[in-house]
């Protein structure tokens, strides 16, 4: 179960990243470690557990969306909803998208390696927050049948490894399994 994998700190030196360095200060701050799940559930914003709503970060999808409209992968706009108007952030940047695409279609096609430990880390934690945010069967889409089948059931195998077995042996990869552990529960 996902209740194994707590987040234990072992630097706290600054990403660079605004939120990332928000998180670490939280994960700094709290008095006994706490599992994945409470991370993800707490830094997302979906629990409200009045003695932890100190650990919450704050507007983090707009945040990230900000963040990624700055880098100029995204872009906004206004859309018109009858009642009311919402803010979007569609893709402005084609051009990234396509590449992290390809570069999920590759390594579960061209370069295959057929064990995930021998993964690029980057790669395997793209292809979980993909699958977790239901939008991983979109990236092999645009291929051919066969290879389509051949990508969605490598895919398949690798998501249904379990995930405490392969972070035992993950050696610098336990959080990518912990963290496919809490969204699949």
């Amino acid at each position: 179960s996902a209740l194994a994998f707590q987040v234990l700190l072992k630097s706290d030196a600054p990403t660079g990243d605004v939120l990332l360095d928000e998180t670490l200060r939280h994960i700094k701050a709290t008095e006994s470690a706490e599992t994945v799940q409470t991370w993800i559930e707490l830094l997302t914003g979906e629990t409200w557990n009045p003695f932890k709503l100190q650990y919450q970060l704050r507007n983090v999808r707009e945040r990230i969306a900000k963040a990624l409209v700055e880098k100029g992968i995204l872009t906004t706009e206004k859309q018109n909803f009858l009642l009311f108007d919402m803010t979007t952030h569609p893709v402005s940047n084609a051009t990234e998208k396509q590449r992290l695409v390809k570069k999920l279609q590759e390594s579960m096609l061209e370069r295959w390696v057929n064990d995930p430990h021998r993964m690029d880390r980057r790669t395997l934690a793209l292809l979980v927050l993909a699958h977790s945010s239901d939008v991983l069967e979109n990236v092999f889409t645009s291929l051919a049948d066969d290879k389509y089948d051949v990508a969605m059931n490598r895919t398949k195998d690798l998501l249904d490894m379990d995930p405490e077995v392969e972070a035992a042996k993950a050696r610098g990869a336990e959080m990518i399994w912990a963290v496919l552990a809490a969204f699949n529960k």
